[in-house]
Order: structure tokens, then C-alpha cells, then sequence
């Protein structure tokens, strides 16, 4: 006996997902691929990430799993906590990282971001 074709439904945030390939009720196929496009790779650039770069991309990361933009009094320090803890890990993480490619330029990467999205919202 096959399964019944899944339902679609929309979320409350407007995204279509199906019973079928929902790992729990917030999490579609789509959030399990992609990663949040406001988290940019900060590896293996000339010039080297800076500190506050990687502390912007703690803090979406925080948001992100937080659901939240700006955390409530109560919740201001384990918030910011939170960031700094992941902007430290970041650090380490990307200052042990290796590769033996060579670094890329951000004037490059830039300039092909902005190509693609003057396609892309023409």
C-alpha cells in the first residue's frame, strides 16, 4: 500500500512545505538545504575576515535560531552571551582552518554577487 499525496501547506511565515518531508513542524526540505542568505563564508579571503564580520554572522546565526530580531529585556545576556560564545568559536574555527587554495578577493566575489543579482532582480 502506497502513502496518500502529501498535503501541501503554508506556515505562518508563508512557506509551502509538505507532511511528507517535514522533519519537525518548522523545518522544511528548503530550510534543511539552504543556509540563511545573510551568512556569507568568511574562509580563505584576502584580506582575512575581521573580527567584526564574524561577530554580524554570530549574531544572524543567533537570530536565526532564536526566531528573534531583538531578544526581550530578560533575555538580553543569555542573547548576548550566546553571540559572543559563537563569535569566539567562529574566530578559532576559521583561524585553524586549512586550505591550499589560494585566497579569494572579496572585490571579485563582490563583483560577481552583484552581477548575479542585477540578473536576478531585472
Amino acid at each position: 500500500m502506497h502513502d496518500p499525496e502529501p498535503k501541501v501547506r503554508v506556515s505562518e511565515s508563508g512557506n509551502r512545505f509538505s507532511d511528507k518531508i517535514m522533519l519537525n513542524k518548522s523545518e522544511t526540505r528548503r530550510s534543511r538545504k539552504a543556509m540563511c542568505r545573510n551568512i556569507k563564508t568568511l574562509f580563505n579571503f584576502d584580506p582575512p575576515a575581521t573580527n567584526e564580520e564574524i561577530r554580524d554572522a554570530a549574531l544572524q546565526f543567533v537570530r536565526k535560531l532564536s526566531g528573534s530580531t531583538r531578544p526581550s529585556k530578560r533575555n538580553q545576556d543569555a542573547f548576548d552571551h550566546a553571540v559572543d560564545a559563537i563569535a569566539a568559536s567562529a574566530r578559532e574555527l576559521l583561524d585553524s582552518l586549512e586550505t591550499t587554495h589560494h585566497p579569494r578577493s572579496r572585490e571579485e566575489v563582490a563583483a560577481k554577487a552583484r552581477a548575479k543579482a542585477a540578473i536576478r532582480f531585472a
